[in-house]
């Protein structure tokens, strides 16, 4: 997934990026609702992590701005706003989560997961295609008793097809979804993790669209 953290402490803002990224995600880390605004509309993104005192305003009418404006990115709010109306008024505004610091990472990445599950419209954690049995919820897949273990950009790249199945994924959509502004992209990198996807799970599990893109096969 590609997400947008808006976060203003830089202890905190630090170690939910690094989190994210070593998920396998891609992250755009802003401190500022006006950058995050320009970052929205720059790129598509998969979720959005929001604090809601922040420099510039407060995140509750950022939420609310967003969605009047029919943008549909799930947001999960991070805050120290504990209180029942605090609650209340983010999830009222749109949220899709709300999550009160200080959190446990661990947790932060279950709630992401979650999240993502429900927007892809299979909030069942298991996904069976073929012999495969996978478990998003754990990242863990398994064939025939055998796990097969994969690299954090490897999920990643698979997620991003397992969410979308019998649609077909350009190069740039895939490259959005792994990598974040400023970071280097080999000009083959997706088309070497597809090659190694396919050792692992099997060679007719990613077909290519000649000029398109790549398409995972429907799951079951």
């Amino acid at each position: 997934m590609r997400i947008l953290l808006i976060e203003d402490d830089e202890i905190l803002g630090a170690a939910v990026r690094d989190q994210i990224v070593a998920e396998g995600h891609s992250a755009d880390w802003v401190s500022r609702l006006d950058v995050a605004r320009l970052h929205l509309r720059s790129a598509a993104y998969d979720l959005v992590l929001l604090d809601l005192m922040l420099p510039d305003g407060h995140g509750v009418g950022f939420l609310r701005d967003l969605r009047s404006g029919g943008n549909a990115t799930p947001v999960i709010i991070l805050t120290a706003l504990d209180r029942l109306s605090d609650r209340i008024d983010g999830l009222n505004a749109g949220a899709d989560d709300y999550l009160v610091k200080p959190f446990d990472l661990s947790e932060l990445t279950a709630r992401i997961h979650a999240v993502a599950r429900r927007y892809a419209g299979n909030p069942n954690p298991l996904v069976r295609i073929g012999e495969l049995t996978i478990d998003v919820a754990t990242r863990s897949i398994d064939r025939a008793g055998e796990r097969i273990d994969l690299t954090a950009r490897e999920w990643a790249l698979f997620e991003a097809l397992l969410q979308r199945p019998n649609q077909v994924l350009s190069k740039a959509q895939l490259e959005d979804r792994l990598y974040a502004f400023g970071e280097e992209v080999e000009s083959n990198a997706i088309e070497v993790h597809v090659s190694r996807l396919r050792k692992k799970l099997g060679h007719d599990l990613i077909a290519t669209v000649r000029g398109l893109g790549y398409r995972l096969g429907r799951a079951a």
